[in-house]
Order: structure tokens, then sequence, then C-alpha cells
């Protein structure tokens, strides 16, 4: 009997999202263990899912777990940004009636000490795709103190990044994530709910699996295809992805693109791509937040397309 690994966040709020999705096809960008696909399977009969992964025991996980349904859903290995691209060659874009991305690392790969991503890991890894070539010792162990100030400042947003990066560079090598957080501890930001070594590995994990990028790329391969009546939802765990997804929402519901300082528009000011549904993120509820703490990260932000017509 396979065991269910864990509840997806945000998951009553997802299936709200879709529920008025009666055909079609929802991809579901970040599979995982298969949560989301699963129940958005089970209360939209009539709909086809693909969901996308690149972690290949993601895939074996819930390939298994989805069988149920396999003769509505389709499995793809591969980075979302890329792998949207190739389902158009197949589908008609006016098919795709939803799109779900929960950005980051899921609770599996969190609670497998092998895979890196854990405080307590015996060693450095945090590849999402375990055949990618860039590796969290890679990042810690060969990155410049320059690189890796980057980094602690960019994608943890920790104030003393100089001290956290010189420290790292004289101390080196590290070869776990275990050794790394204890030795690095006295420098880590407390008085937090959060563990102390949290951005750190944010910060690295982040970098080994270019998240910010990703979602960049899958943001602007949505923008260039515009679907025609879709919703797209994002989930999302820290404030520089919201930031993101706010800022590009904000910017898809925009009619006129002239510059802030043109005296007059001159474009025909139908750049609208649709609607925001979400003035500000959903975010887990009490019930939620007692029954899977990791959920009060979480934040929800929905966009809903409409292109009636192509310019």
């Amino acid at each position: 009997m396979q065991i269910v690994p864990h509840i997806p966040v945000l998951y009553a709020q997802v299936l709200e999202t879709f529920s008025d999705i009666k055909d079609g096809i929802i991809i579901d960008c970040t599979m995982g263990y298969g949560g989301h696909s699963s129940m958005i399977l089970e209360a939209n009969p009539n709909i086809k899912l693909i969901a996308i992964d690149q972690d290949q025991s993601a895939i074996d996980f819930s390939t298994s777990r989805l069988k149920p349904y396999e003769n509505r859903v389709e499995i793809k290995k591969g980075r979302f940004s890329s792998v949207i691209k190739d389902i158009l060659k197949e589908y008609d874009k006016k098919d795709i009636k939803g799109i779900l991305a929960d950005i980051g690392v899921s609770s599996l790969q969190l609670d497998q000490k092998d895979r890196g991503f854990s405080f307590n890991s015996e060693n450095l890894d945090m590849r999402m795709d375990r055949d990618a070539p860039l590796s969290a010792a890679t990042v810690v162990n060969e990155y410049s103190s320059s690189d890796l100030e980057r980094i602690l400042l960019e994608y943890g947003e920790l104030r003393n990044y100089k001290k956290m990066a010189s420290f790292i560079v004289q101390n080196r090598p590290f070869s776990s994530a275990k050794e790394l957080s204890e030795a690095i501890k006295h420098l880590m930001p407390k008085g937090k709910k959060i563990h102390p070594s949290t951005l750190l590995m944010q910060a690295i994990r982040i970098e080994v699996n270019d998240e910010l990028g990703e979602l960049n790329s899958l943001l602007d391969t949505i923008q260039e295809i515009r679907f025609p009546n879709a919703k797209i939802a994002i989930i999302s765990f820290h404030s520089l992805e919201d930031r993101i997804v706010k800022s590009r929402f904000s910017k898809w519901k925009q009619s006129c693109i002239c510059p802030k300082d043109a005296m007059r528009c001159v474009c025909s000011r139908d750049y609208s791509q649709g609607r925001v549904l979400t003035k500000k993120p959903i975010t887990a509820e009490d019930s939620e937040l007692k029954e899977n703490p990791r959920s009060r990260s979480a934040k929800l932000r929905i966009f809903e397309t409409d292109l009636p017509h192509e310019r």
C-alpha cells in the first residue's frame, strides 16, 4: 500500500479556484507527490490534467498515486518553464483552462535527509533534479566570496551576508548541510519562529535550482502564449517569489502600456490579459496551520485571463 507523504498546502483554496472548470486541461506545473493533482482530478471529473516535475522520485511516486486517473492524466519530466511550450505543440492553447504552480521544495524532499534539503542532512545536495550539474556542495565549497554574498543578500535577505560569506570561505569545505548549519548558527538571526539556518538554506536552494529564474520564465511563457480563458494560480513561500508574482499580475491587468510620463495614450488600450482575483494573497486558515505548520508561509495569488480576440 502506498503511503501518501503529506497533504498539499492550501488544498481547499486551490480546489475552489478551479471548481468552475468543467472541461479542458489543467496544468500542474509542480506535481511533486501528486497532492494537488489527485485532488483536482477527483473534484473535476471531466478535465484532463497534465502534470510536470523535474524530480524522478516524485514522478515515480505520483505515477502510482495517480493511476486511478490514468485515462485523464499525463505526466511530463522537466522544468515547467520549458515543458509548457512543448505541451502547446500537442494541444490548442484554448483548451488550457487552468495553470497551477506550487513554487518551492516539497515536504517529502525536506524529509528525505539524503536529498540535502534538511538542516540535519548528512550531505550537501538540494537538487530537485538529481541529474542537474549544480549542487549545494558546489555553491558552498567553490563559489567566490562575492558570489556567496550575492545569493545570501538577494535570496536569503540576510543583513550580515558579508560576514557569513567570509565565514563560509574561511572554514570550508563543508561536507553536509548539518555541518554547515551547526558551524554558522552563531551568525544566523535569532528570535524568529523558524530554524536559525532557514534563510541560509533557502538562499543556497534557490541558487541551486534557479527557482526565481524558473518562476520568471514560467510567467514569461504565460505572457507570451496569451491563454484566452484560463485561471493562473501560483503558490509562493517567501517574499521574493510573492513580489515577482504580484508585480507580474499587476502588469498583466493593465490595458495601457504607454510610459508613465507620456503626454497621451498612443497604444490601443487592449493589452490587458485579464483580471487579478486576489487583491491580497490567500493564506492558510488556522485549521490548516495546526494540521500542517509548513503552510504558514504559503501565499496563493490568482489571475484570470480574458482574451476574447487576438491583436
